[in-house]
């Protein structure tokens, strides 16, 4: 009896704790990391570095100074030397620390060890970023943070910079359309496509800018955030009326810049300028944003008539994307297909869009329509996300560099009303009055009749 006693008080505990960090780890995998995960990567790194090091063939043969001085002091045996490694800082999804790296060693050699590294280290991925010449930051994740997206609490939001999504290395995405300019977004149905489109929305409401839709879809996109909008086309033929007062705009906006390029003697160098940004910031015209939705439906058409509005549309498009930045006017086009199929212009435009993001998609060639022509190795890994995890997407942009992103879930509801909170932000552009979409009157909240009802007073 007193055996089992003793089993009782010490086994009992254990098992709990076990079953604990096996739910944390299940359920909470950042709470598993911060209690578990975290100090045990911490001593397998601190124990194991050099020889881990040498297993992955990162060190190097030492000084001639060194090997000296390993003899004259000690007989040890003089091993080879790994990069000098700094301070570990460790951050609430994994570890952080920085490696000097040894002459005649570059970043590419850290780079291709790094899935051995996540092996040794026993964590869920290592990523290597180049911080200076000579040294480079190893980012330990410590567990999948795309399966349950939270973004980073501290995020400072700027004018036309919205994070969007995580990226898998647990750094934010952020959409910046001082950066990249136009983007272009493609998903297959329920692919989170239609996620990706609430939090621009979302992130760009609180902002001073002016949003303008296209959604062929009758509106059923945009049109929950019609009290934000300045213009919106729900069908080819109104679409056909706005890009023309867009294209005037950004030419109203091309003559001002000329008027402010009229150099006099007395102007300062750094007045001339080429784009809005440049000008005095009490002359600023607002940024306007452009959503199109399903683009393939400016595209596609059913008679003679039909093919000259959508090579007329598809002109003014263009236009916008290669003449739009230095005017404040910014692309944002999504899709399920972007190909040669849609007919002429199809490819013009899309070159024309530097970022792009890709969803799942329903077949390979889908893919390399957003992916192939400036990060061919991506177009694999987008083909290989599973219809369980919506919303992961991969992000490239014409730098040859890619990442796997996903947004957290933001309900319809919320964007919406964000966009109502935010109505009073809607900038005035008289040529955009025109096409303001119907905002619907909220009805009243009805006011809950009392438990009690109230008796009159009789004399």
């Amino acid at each position: 009896m007193t055996d089992l006693a003793t089993l009782l008080e010490v086994g009992g505990p254990v098992a709990a704790l076990g079953g604990g960090a096996a739910y944390a780890r299940a359920r909470h995998p950042g709470v598993y990391w911060s209690t578990v995960g975290l100090p045990v990567s911490t001593v397998r790194l601190l124990s194991s570095y050099g020889s881990v090091m040498e297993a992955c063939g990162l060190t190097v043969a030492p000084s001639r100074l060194r090997v000296l001085a390993v003899k004259a002091t000690t007989r040890r045996e003089v091993r080879p030397v790994p990069p000098r490694r700094g301070i570990i800082r460790p951050t609430t999804t994994g570890l952080r620390v920085r490696l000097r790296l040894a002459p005649g060693q570059e970043p590419a050699d850290v780079a291709a060890s790094a899935e051995r590294l996540r092996h040794a280290w026993g964590v869920h991925a290592v990523y290597v970023t180049t911080i200076k010449p000579g040294v480079v930051e190893l980012r330990l994740v410590g567990f999948d943070v795309l399966r349950r997206v939270r973004m980073p609490r501290k995020l400072r939001p700027d004018l036309l910079r919205v994070p969007v999504a995580l990226r898998e290395d647990a750094t934010p995405f952020v959409r910046d359309y001082h950066t990249v300019p136009h983007q272009l977004t493609l998903g297959a149905t329920l692919s989170g496509k239609s996620m990706y489109l609430r939090h621009l929305v979302a992130g760009l409401a609180r902002q001073p800018v002016a949003l303008v839709g296209i959604d062929c879809k009758r509106g059923v996109e945009l049109a929950p955030f019609a009290p934000r909008l300045s213009a919106l086309a729900t069908d080819p033929e109104q679409a056909a009326g706005l890009l023309p007062v867009l294209i005037k705009e950004m030419e109203d906006r091309y003559d001002l810049i000329k008027a402010r390029q009229g150099i006099a003697p007395s102007t300062l160098d750094e007045e001339i300028t080429s784009d809005i940004w440049g000008l005095p910031e009490h002359e600023h015209p607002v940024p306007v944003v452009l959503f199109v939705d399903e683009v393939a439906e400016l595209f596609l058409v059913a008679t003679k008539k039909d093919e000259e509005r959508r090579d007329e549309m598809v002109t003014q498009l263009i236009r916008l994307a290669q003449l739009g930045r230095a005017a404040g006017i910014y692309l944002e086009v999504c899709g399920q297909r972007f190909g040669t199929e849609l007919g002429k212009g199809a490819t013009m435009l899309r070159a024309q869009l530097t970022g792009r993001v890709c969803h799942r998609v329903n077949d390979e060639a889908s893919a390399k329509m957003a992916l192939g022509d400036i990060v061919p190795e991506a177009v694999a890994a987008a083909c290989a996300i599973a219809p369980e995890r919506p919303g992961l997407a991969v992000a490239g942009d014409t730098s040859g560099g890619w990442s796997r992103i996903r947004m957290p879930y933001l309900s319809l509801g919320d964007a919406a009303e964000t966009c109502r909170e935010s109505a009073h932000l809607v900038p005035d552009l008289p040529a955009l009055q025109p096409f303001r979409p119907d905002i619907p009157v909220r009805p009243p909240a009805e006011t809950p009749s009392p438990v009690v009802r109230p008796r009159p007073v009789t004399d």
